[in-house]
């Protein structure tokens, strides 16, 4: 299993089953056990996404979210150079589940937990290659309450054939894994006071995308 140094920065690439690049985004790694790789960024990490989905994030039209998704469906999608926004995040991916867990944080701390429903990874030289289903689940700081997000994006997708009928399933069953964790306090959720407290040092360089690609 592929390792990544503590400190190098990585790339997180949504990859369509045509083999297409749906998104790109630079994280630095935090830890990486080889089934388990933290990483994290701040606002101004570089990032590529579909013109139409920037578009959406920045208009915050959620009609345009949709049309990006039309376009994924027909194969039309253009990339476009964006940065990520707003929050630090700390993301856990354990290798071989249906999802991460990212905690979001603002100036005044943690701002949620945001499970991020996704294709299993698959390592790459330069980060690893997963694929974003949409639908998401976030979760109070302190672990009491949650909800479901973007089941409407879910329902679309569905419709599209982009998320087929065994990634559904696959789906399901991870929702069930992910609420598990959150009852049983597992996976991140055992350390959540730690998560709570951590934040991102201002020493350390912004991620760019052309620093993981040139790491071998």
């Amino acid at each position: 299993m592929r390792r990544f140094s503590t400190g190098r920065t990585v790339i997180r690439r949504d990859v369509h089953r045509s083999g297409r690049v749906w998104s790109e985004h630079a994280l630095r790694v935090i830890e990486d056990t080889g089934e388990t790789l933290l990483a994290a960024c701040p606002p101004g990490a570089e990032t590529r996404w579909p013109t139409l989905y920037a578009r959406a994030r920045a208009d915050e039209d959620r009609s345009i979210r949709l049309a990006a998704f039309d376009a994924m469906a027909a194969d039309t999608w253009e990339l476009t150079a964006a940065t990520w926004q707003q929050t630090e995040v700390l993301l856990w991916r354990p290798q071989h589940a249906w999802f991460s867990v990212n905690a979001l944080y603002t100036d005044a701390g943690l701002r949620t937990w945001y499970v991020n429903f996704e294709h299993p990874a698959t390592r790459t030289p330069d980060g690893y290659d997963t694929l974003d289903l949409t639908v998401d689940l976030l979760v109070a700081p302190d672990l009491t309450t949650w909800r479901w997000k973007d089941e409407d994006e879910y329902a679309h997708v569905r419709r599209l054939g982009i998320v087929t009928d065994a990634e559904h399933e696959a789906v399901t069953s991870a929702r069930d894994e992910a609420l598990a964790m959150i009852e049983e306090r597992s996976g991140p959720f055992a350390d959540a006071a730690a998560w709570q407290t951590w934040r991102w040092d201002s020493l350390w360089p912004t991620p760019r995308l052309g620093d993981g690609r040139d790491e071998q």
